[in-house]
């Protein structure tokens, strides 16, 4: 395929032995690839990621018991792509609404990176559809000014870069032309993660992913509204809300070597989570630690699990 060129959404469709199908709820389609019997784990991918991004772990939950579930986020791979809803709230909606939709009454919610704010949200905004969270990558929201200095903190090459990065996103137009036309995909995956990942399947793969159309866009605005929130009404209502606290057991993992955020602010989510909380770290593994690490994550999501 051209540098530059749309793709397909078949090219998301990628086979295996899990279950493709799609899914409507909260007035969109949601696309879903799903293996095994058993209570929900529903898995939510990070930029500029799909689904895929669990495929080890769909497989192993599936061994353990577990109905794994991982599905494309509204505006990514298969799923519908409207020109509206990628504030955390209405993510946090999206997802409640899948597990209903999926004939479940709740689910274990895995959230990675930018869904990790939406795991975070899910408990406060959609408590009955949550029996717990794991949170891979991201702070709690209520802490992203903390996220910020500590990447100043943290050094010119790993917190300025990367906060540079976040800043550049807010620009109309010339972000989505580099993750569709230039290398912005590859930069990202490379920047994040540890040393020997991505290899050449995750790049090939991602890169063709963000091709399909209005997925760049799509998945940009998520963190645009991050970014923006904090000026606005529902930023503040949405802030307000997460004072509350999470109730429901809380797992955190975050990656030694994760740019994006820092072990102190990892540490400082307990001060968020009410009830039965823990966080691991992932040592030589970076932000996408359920591909960098699959089988540490899987044995860290699978003994979780057991105890709830």
């Amino acid at each position: 395929m051209a540098p530059g060129a749309a793709a397909d959404v078949s090219a998301v469709l990628v086979e295996g032995p899990w279950r493709h199908r799609l899914v409507a709820a909260h007035g969109a389609r949601f696309h879903v690839a799903e293996l095994g019997s058993g209570p929900l784990v529903l898995l939510l991918h990070d930029f500029p990621q799909f689904w895929w991004a669990w495929r080890s772990q769909l497989v192993a939950l599936a061994s353990a018991g577990y109905r794994a579930v991982a599905m494309d986020l509204r505006g990514y791979g298969a799923s519908d792509k409207p020109p509206r809803g990628y504030d955390t709230p209405t993510s946090a909606a999206d997802v409640a609404a899948v597990v209903r939709a999926l004939g479940e009454r709740d689910a274990v919610v895995v959230g990675h990176g930018v869904s990790g704010r939406t795991a975070w949200a899910l408990p406060v905004l959609h408590p009955e559809q949550v029996r717990g969270i794991v949170v891979v990558g991201a702070a709690h929201p209520s802490l992203t000014r903390r996220v910020l200095l500590d990447r100043v903190l943290d050094g010119p090459r790993e917190g300025l870069g990367t906060t540079g990065a976040a800043l550049a996103r807010q620009l109309p137009l010339l972000p989505e032309r580099r993750l569709v036309a230039g290398d912005g995909v590859e930069r990202v995956l490379r920047a994040w993660s540890g040393p020997g990942w991505p290899g050449p399947q995750e790049l090939a793969r991602y890169a063709e992913a963000i091709r399909v159309p209005f997925v760049a866009h799509s998945a940009l605005e998520y963190h645009r509204w991050i970014a923006r929130s904090a000026l606005r009404a529902d930023g503040r209502r949405f802030a307000a809300a997460l004072r509350a606290g999470v109730q429901v057991p809380v797992l955190q993992v975050r990656g030694e070597l994760d740019p994006t955020v820092s072990l102190r602010a990892l540490d400082a989510g307990a001060d968020h989570a009410h009830g039965p909380h823990r966080a691991v770290e992932v040592p030589d593994a970076g932000h996408y630690v359920p591909e960098e690490a699959p089988d540490r994550m899987a044995s860290l999501l699978t003994g979780w699990l057991a105890r709830w």
